[in-house]
């Protein structure tokens, strides 16, 4: 067996996603590896530690001066060091917003640069996914993890750190300066704020719950957004009559998350309110307390003791607030993180190995040895190919014809490694193909599929996309081979002309031509024709075949087809059936036997558009 070779791993068992569920995960791991996502950016959080710290000094330097304004400086009448006093209260407020306009812009910048690895981590590691895993997943779930999983983190990765820290310090700061100040009041400042993490955290567990629903109903509506207002999805609707029936179906998958959205604002937020009031009342307990402890004859607190431990107090609550409030957050935002990394953690099952072989240019030759392929999951079951035994020498030709479901297109797949074959090999040159690496094979192996995909680009650029550095007069020539250049040169911005969105400013066999001049641009030695010229009317695909023809000379063309009479001159057909060769042969043989590609000859024959 093939080091490579195993079952494909894309089965139930060994999927981690389910777009409806949220795998779990444990808190402790995930909030490890929600901080090495900073580990690139730790010069920067350095310093925003420093001016946090640096600005939580200068925010508790502000009471002591008022008690001095208020014990020595007004009594006593001593003007000097009243101005002197006023304006360093006015000098911190002043530092203290500095400082936090440049920590903002700095946390800014690092959480925006998180943001941009987790959108480039998740959009590479998609691009790397089989192709197994876009035919069971929604295109809006995978949009709706991009945008609106990753942009519901903003606030987390942007602010949360140095809020966290800021906070934390400024607790700490103004904690020891009530200390320094009253030890006794200090003790019943801090009375209630275990009761008040406890609240926070229930909280904070309670909305996490809340979010991971609202982010699948969100999900759920970017899948049908996408589906339903694609071009294709409008034509289907109003064709059948379902875009009554669409609006509602999407009216009431946002009635849902309206009520999400209530449920996720709302919890919690009479606790939370509970707090606000008892801190807000706290000065008012304080005040109270300094009166029982001076009639009870305790040393008597001066005013501006007073005050300015008032002062401090607040400065404690309004951090300890915001570090509850960053904390119900932070666990919020777990459930973002763990809907991301599901799709980080997605097992990639087509890899290039280690030490990949490189070709600077593949000579053609096709090998299928002993090739058996299943697919896993809902399709699963009886092997889809079983015993294929090809070869296509360099330069050479191969049709394959049979019934629909027979695994023609499954077939051809394996070539360019969409799928990896479950036993046997596919070899380029005698390499197998999963030894090479991506880009050798992705310039030996040109692939026109049934499926033909445009950007909502220029025709040059949905061109340039098989050849970026290609010029002017090699777009021109591909289009010409194609038989489209004249097309595009009739239209008013010619080459610059937008093809719409998937194509749709273009005919079926317009957009055909576009696909097969695409390719004829990449110039590769090996082709894949999936029915290239199913979308065309029969002058169209003679005029296409003639193209294809001249530009498969040389090449190693493998060609799928149900119409018969594109594959007349293969150097070998083969007939597939249940994915066994049934028949192979060249035309003149397999009529001669009067087999099975004998009868496909002649139903294709009765199909045939009558002249006229």
């Amino acid at each position: 067996m093939h080091p490579h070779e195993q079952p494909p791993a894309w089965t139930p068992a060994a999927q981690p996603l389910d777009p409806g569920r949220s795998a779990p995960a444990e808190p402790p791991r995930e909030l490890r590896r929600i901080l090495r996502l900073f580990r690139l950016y730790r010069g920067r959080l350095a310093l925003v530690g420093l001016l946090v710290g640096a600005s939580s000094l200068v925010g508790v330097a502000s009471p002591f001066l008022l008690r001095e304004i208020l014990d020595t400086a007004i009594p006593q009448g001593r003007t000097g060091l009243l101005s002197l006093l006023a304006l360093g209260m006015i000098a911190t407020a002043v530092v203290g917003s500095v400082f936090g306009v440049l920590q903002t812009l700095i946390s800014t910048t690092v959480g925006q640069r998180v943001m941009h690895d987790l959108r480039t981590g998740v959009y590479a590691q998609l691009q790397r996914m089989p192709l197994a895993f876009f035919t069971r997943t929604r295109t809006g779930e995978v949009q709706s993890r991009i945008a609106n999983d990753i942009g519901g983190m903003q606030a987390t990765v942007t602010s949360t750190a140095t809020s966290l820290v800021s906070n934390l310090t400024a607790v700490v700061a103004a904690v020891v300066a009530m200390l320094a100040l009253d030890w006794r009041l200090t003790l019943v400042s801090l009375l209630l704020l275990p009761v008040f993490v406890w609240i926070s955290r229930r909280v904070g567990r309670e909305r996490k719950k809340i979010t991971t629903q609202r982010q699948k109903q969100m999900a759920a509506m970017a899948a049908t957004v996408t589906e339903s207002l694609s071009v294709s999805g409008i034509l289907l609707g109003r064709t059948m009559g379902r875009a009554d029936s669409l609006t509602r179906s999407f009216a009431e998958e946002s009635e849902q998350l309206v009520a999400l959205e209530v449920r996720s604002s709302m919890a919690g937020r009479w606790r939370m309110a509970t707090i606000g009031i008892v801190m807000a009342a706290m000065p008012a307990l304080i005040y109270w307390a300094a009166g029982l402890s001076l009639q009870s004859g305790a040393p008597a607190l001066s005013l501006g003791t007073l005050v300015a431990f008032v002062s401090l107090q607040q400065g404690l609550f309004r951090p300890a607030v915001s570090l509850l409030s960053t904390g119900v957050q932070m666990q919020t935002s777990l459930a973002l993180f763990a809907r991301i990394f599901e799709y980080l953690d997605l097992p990639v099952d087509i890899t290039e190995p280690a030490e990949p072989v490189r070709i600077a240019q593949a000579g053609g030759e096709v090998r299928f040895e002993g090739v058996e392929f299943a697919y896993e999951g809902p399709r699963g079951g009886d092997p889809t190919l079983s015993g294929i035994d090809v070869t296509v020498p360099a330069g050479g030709s191969l049709a394959v014809v049979g019934p629909t479901g027979s695994g023609k297109s499954t077939l051809s797949y394996l070539v360019p490694r969409l799928y990896d074959v479950t036993a046997g090999r596919v070899t380029l040159d005698g390499v197998d193909v999963r030894d090479l690496d991506f880009d050798s094979l992705a310039r030996a192996v040109g692939v026109v599929s049934q499926e033909t995909y445009l950007f909502h680009a220029s025709v040059a650029e949905n061109l340039r996309f098989a050849k970026p550095d290609a010029t002017d007069e090699e777009l021109a020539e591909a289009a010409r081979a194609a038989q489209i250049h004249d097309h595009i040169a009739s239209l008013p911005d010619g080459y610059d002309t937008l093809v719409g969105e998937r194509g749709y400013r273009f005919s079926g066999g317009e957009k055909q031509r576009l696909a097969i001049a695409r390719t004829i641009l990449r110039n590769p030695p090996v082709l894949i024709l999936d029915e290239a010229t199913s979308a065309l009317d029969t002058r169209t695909e003679h005029a296409v075949q003639q193209a294809i023809d001249a530009l498969s000379r040389g090449r190693t063309t493998i060609t799928i087809a149900h119409r018969l009479s594109t594959v007349r001159d293969a150097d070998e057909i083969v007939v597939l059936d249940g994915g066994r060769i049934v028949e192979r042969g060249t035309h003149e043989q397999l009529l001669a036997a009067d087999g099975r590609y004998a009868d496909l000859v002649r139903r294709d024959a009765e199909l045939a558009p009558t002249p006229g």
